[in-house]
């Protein structure tokens, strides 16, 4: 038996307002009906008149209550293509008979520290000089990918994760080793082997609040290395090792950065990790979204030498 194709749905099979589906398309971008207001120059309470009304003209709900704030029902995705269509036409009024950039508008992301301040902020920087219309929020932090995202455009964890409803793209690898500054070394000796790393604090993650499992990589490789100073921010470990508070396990495209630390051991420590690009369903349909993830790729990609711990000191 053939499987029937998915209906489209578009604006003449709704009995709905445009401007109610363009205020459901915002909320839909931020789940949050005060974000969507401030985006939209309205006021809460005219937001959830809209919401309302465009429930009662579709005969159903749009929206359901979730951790993060709103998420589409199955009634509000179908609304969410239609608004995307009304404005995609939109766009294409603009001044002089001139599309307007369809690159603009807000996308939100989370990513690990270094990812965002090494990846994401370059690659963003870059692709706003041709777009000044475009606006990115970058929330860090390193944990696993969530299962709801609403209002979350890109997640990049560390880790192949394992989500539903939405679409996981391996994005890259990163190398991490361990390092000391040279006054500590001078100080403290150069441990030449992995037992000898026992003899030294160890700087990195607070063990009890680490959420990735593919980080406890000193716990399993120098089980009896003690901690001396755990941070759950990853510039926390590099500025503590370049202090002397121990040996930090860094991402190397951190450590290399700096000559006054060495890497240590690297033929027997060196741990290889991928990074994971998390993306709603819905989110890549945004030209938007869409640049942001080309221009993480693209950066990650010019970018793999020193990731992967290769780069010239």
């Amino acid at each position: 038996m053939t499987k029937a194709a998915p209906t489209v749905c578009t604006i003449a099979d709704m009995n709905a307002n445009p401007d109610d589906l363009l205020v459901l398309l915002e909320v839909s971008r931020s789940a949050k009906f005060t974000t969507a207001a401030q985006a939209l120059g309205l006021n809460h309470t005219t937001v959830s008149r809209r919401i309302a009304a465009l429930e009662k003209s579709l005969g159903g709900r749009v929206l359901a209550r979730a951790a993060g704030g709103w998420e589409l029902t199955e009634l509000g995705e179908r609304a969410v293509r239609v608004a995307e269509q009304v404005e995609e036409v939109l766009a294409t009024l603009g001044p002089g008979g001139r599309a307007p950039d369809p690159i603009t508008g807000v996308v939100r992301m989370t990513a690990t520290d270094g990812f965002s301040a090494y990846i994401a902020a370059p690659a963003v920087a870059r692709l706003r000089r041709k777009h000044p219309g475009l606006s990115v929020e970058v929330v860090t932090m390193t944990r696993r990918a969530l299962q709801q995202r609403s209002g979350l455009d890109i997640e990049v964890v560390v880790g192949e994760p394992q989500v539903h409803r939405a679409e996981a793209v391996r994005l890259g690898e990163y190398m991490l080793g361990m390092y000391a500054s040279r006054a500590y070394l001078a100080e403290h000796g150069t441990p030449g082997t992995v037992a000898e790393l026992n003899d030294h604090p160890l700087v990195y993650f607070v063990d009890s609040m680490l959420q990735v499992d593919d980080l406890d990589a000193p716990r399993r490789l120098v089980p009896a290395m003690r901690d001396g100073l755990t941070s759950t921010n990853v510039f926390v470990h590099v500025e503590a090792t370049r202090a002397g508070a121990g040996i930090g396990f860094l991402p190397c495209f951190m450590g290399d950065l700096h000559d006054d630390l060495v890497r240590l051991l690297p033929d027997r420590i060196a741990e290889l990790l991928p990074y994971w690009m998390v993306l709603r369903p819905d989110s890549m349909r945004r030209p938007a979204v869409a640049a942001v993830v080309q221009a993480l790729r693209d950066q990650v990609t010019m970018h793999r030498d020193a990731l992967l711990g290769r780069s010239a000191r």
